[in-house]
């Protein structure tokens, strides 16, 4: 009878033991998952004003975006890029413009989406967009890599 008052103890420490290891497996689960999404995001973006910013460089190595362009038409400014395939291979990318006003707010950004097209090999791709209002003075063309899960 002495000894059965012990089991109820040891079970308890080995459960404890056994519910921290799946606790801190489940937590290294979730940071390999949430690190592995956080590459699939990464592109290449440029300016209206001219300046570039590459996030992923082994993807800037493959696209390129040129002849960052912008033109009234009426009151709304009209954005243009051209999205440049150095692959010889397809490639599929997803573009999306981002519009900000004079103050550097950006305008109307949840309502954008991401765009997807196919890159033949060495394709240059004219993209546009029309600012969402007359607010928008300046914007950004980002393109990232699409993959498929």
């Amino acid at each position: 009878m002495g000894n059965d008052a012990r089991w109820p103890r040891i079970l308890s420490r080995d459960w404890e033991k056994e519910m921290k290891q799946i606790y801190t497996g489940l937590l290294l689960a979730a940071a390999l998952t949430l690190g592995a999404c956080a590459s699939h995001t990464a592109g290449i973006s440029v300016s209206s004003l001219g300046e570039t910013r590459v996030d992923n460089s082994s993807f800037a190595r493959d696209i390129g975006v040129e002849s960052v362009d912008a033109r009234r038409v009426g009151d709304l400014v009209q954005g243009s890029a051209l999205i440049v395939s150095k692959s010889s291979t397809d490639m599929r990318v997803q573009y999306k413009f981002t519009w900000y006003d004079a103050s550097g707010y950006t305008i109307e950004d949840e309502a954008t989406s991401w765009k997807s097209v196919k890159l033949h090999g060495k394709q240059q791709l004219q993209v546009a967009a029309v600012a969402p209002n007359a607010q928008a003075v300046k914007f950004d063309v980002y393109v990232r890599e699409t993959f498929s899960n």
